[in-house]
């Protein structure tokens, strides 16, 4: 489950202001989560007898020129920096602390590591006179254990010398209060530590990644690993912010895990992650059913020029296990799709408006838009099917494209509908501008306002439902961005709203369409593995589709 930054400030404010639970001890929770990324990326301090590498030294001076006296003497100190490590391999440790609890954090993990004996520098950023009571309480404890918070001068020859050598950087800078862009000295710190090739563990957030919307606030720390407190937050996996976050690990402070249950988990508009097992979600196929009770699905697609994309949709329905799946095309291009469709049935589309209407009402589930073409009377087609069909319909690309200046058709239909756009189609759906910074925020409020699902697709792509509860797939990556994968994702939702069995008390047609993007994101992820992400195609993605569910089917 995902929190927002509010429900995470309200939940501090509750364990420590209602339940009495001391800030410091929560504190020292985060940090010990913090700590042992570190340690699991440097590794145990016993387990390092030597030297990974040597570290080399270059100390540039004036053309043509001998060093001075005191030239030399600096260039000495700094070799002997340099040269410690090679004879010391302790890992070193760079703490970079905001004067708030995030900096607090960072303070307290700087003196667990110190403590388990690594070679730590915590430095602080920012205004001392500004260090909140429980960052300032934590720099005590540091003192106390040996350490110091000291200022920070990258421009200090010794100073950038010595984090030259480290191994790992903890990124305190800002947690989930940041809402403005960084400046200044933040701003330097965060573009320096991204120049470094080593790696960072953020804590709670990396600094400059809106906790909410995942959007970059001038710029934000590339981490190797996001230490998250008590509940993941959506910045984190949306948009740019998922591409800054690293690894995300989960750390439980001690907040009471039943006000955790009470505050977040309960709300009916709660966030979902989609989970990793879902396995545990998708049944087995019941051993007596036959086609009709696997779906029959209706698809609207297809256009001069656009003849990949019926096909997609309808592989892509057939792969995620759909019964029967008739393909309806123009007759202009029918030839063409029909030469490379074996299990889906394609027709020509009839003249009469009624013969279309009536095949789509025969089944159970109607796929419109990919590669429909904007036409007046195509999209003239679109609406009227929205207004006549009394079945779930999926309405992709140019079918969304259709709804342009008539959404109040969307608003009368009684029967379930999907809405899949990328942001610009949702922007030219709804008047918005680009680009569209909170993407979760935007699709909730559509689902509820026109009563429908909306998958809003990106990176962390949002699955939300007219109750306000959403769902934000934590699968799939770049090489997805490619023309034809949205048509296969069509086609998936779509088998997945036909098929009976998966219909019941336990899930909705939303979340149903929230598993076909997992699912979609999933077969992604083993496309880019096996193939590379510039390589890979859409029609890869179809292929890999069996390996996901024979994977998750089987564990269940």
């Amino acid at each position: 489950m995902l929190a927002t930054t509010a429900q995470m400030k309200e939940l501090d404010r509750i364990a420590i202001e209602e339940r009495g639970i001391p800030s410091l001890e929560l504190m020292e929770q985060a940090a010990h989560a913090v700590a042992q990324e570190v340690v699991n990326l440097v590794g145990p301090v016993q387990n390092r007898t030597g030297p990974v590498g040597t570290t080399s030294f270059l100390f540039m001076t004036r053309t043509g020129e001998e060093p001075t006296q005191e030239e030399q003497g600096e260039i000495e100190e700094l070799q002997s920096i340099v040269e410690s490590k090679n004879t010391d391999p302790t890992a070193r440790i760079a703490a970079f602390c905001g004067p708030g609890n995030n900096g607090g954090d960072g303070i307290a993990a700087a003196r667990l590591l110190l403590e388990a004996g690594y070679r730590v520098r915590a430095f602080l950023i920012g205004d001392r006179a500004k260090m909140t009571p429980d960052a300032r309480a934590m720099e005590e404890k540091l003192k106390a254990a040996g350490g110091e918070l000291e200022p920070l001068d990258l421009e200090d020859l010794r100073t950038s010398t010595w984090l030259s050598t480290c191994d790992c950087f903890v990124d305190a800078l800002f947690g989930v209060g940041l809402k403005r862009p960084l400046a200044g000295e933040f701003l330097a710190v965060v573009k320096w530590l991204n120049a470094r090739r080593t790696p960072v563990v953020a804590c709670d957030l990396p600094s400059g990644v809106e906790g909410d919307t995942g959007e970059i606030l001038g710029d934000a720390v590339q981490a190797s690993v996001t230490v998250t407190f008590t509940c993941a937050k959506p910045g984190l996996y949306l948009d740019a912010g998922a591409g800054r976050a690293g690894k995300v690990k989960e750390a439980n402070i001690g907040i009471p895990p039943e006000l955790v249950h009470q505050k977040i988990w309960r709300r009916p508009d709660g966030t979902d992650l989609m989970p990793d097992y879902m396995h545990s979600y998708l049944p087995k196929r019941p051993a007596d059913g036959h086609k009709g009770d696997f779906g029959k699905i209706f698809v609207l697609a297809g256009s001069e020029g656009y003849t990949g994309a019926p096909v997609l949709a309808a592989r892509g329905a057939l792969r995620m296990g759909a019964g029967l799946v008739f393909l309806g095309v123009p007759r202009e291009i029918y030839s063409i799709v029909a030469v490379k469709c074996d299990e889906a049935m394609p027709l020509p589309l009839p003249e009469r408006y009624e013969e279309i209407l009536e095949k789509a009402r025969g089944c159970d589930v109607a796929l419109i838009g990919p590669g429909l073409g904007r036409r007046p009377k195509t999209e003239k087609l679109v609406r009227a099917l929205l207004e006549d069909l009394d079945i779930p319909v999926v309405l992709d690309a140019d079918g969304i494209n259709a709804l342009c200046g008539h959404i109040d058709i969307l608003d009368k239909r009684s029967s379930p509908t999907v809405l899949t756009p990328h942001t610009g189609e949702f922007a030219r759906l709804t008047g918005c501008p680009l680009p569209v910074r909170d993407r979760l925020a935007a699709a909730r409020a559509f689902a509820k306002e026109h009563h429908c699902t909306l998958v809003l697709k990106g990176r962390g792509t949002v699955t939300a439902e007219w109750s306000g509860k959403c769902w934000v797939c934590g699968t799939g990556n770049p090489g997805m961005a490619k023309g034809g994968s949205g048509d296969v994702l069509s086609g998936m939702i779509a088998a997945l709203w036909g098929q009976k069995h998966l219909q019941g008390p336990h899930s909705s047609f939303s979340e149903l369409a929230a598993w076909a993007v997992w699912f979609h994101g999933k077969a992604g992820d083993k496309c880019a593995k096996k193939l590379g992400e510039y390589a890979m195609l859409p029609s890869d993605l179809v292929e890999t589709i069996p390996e996901v569910l024979r994977e998750n089917t089987e564990q269940s």
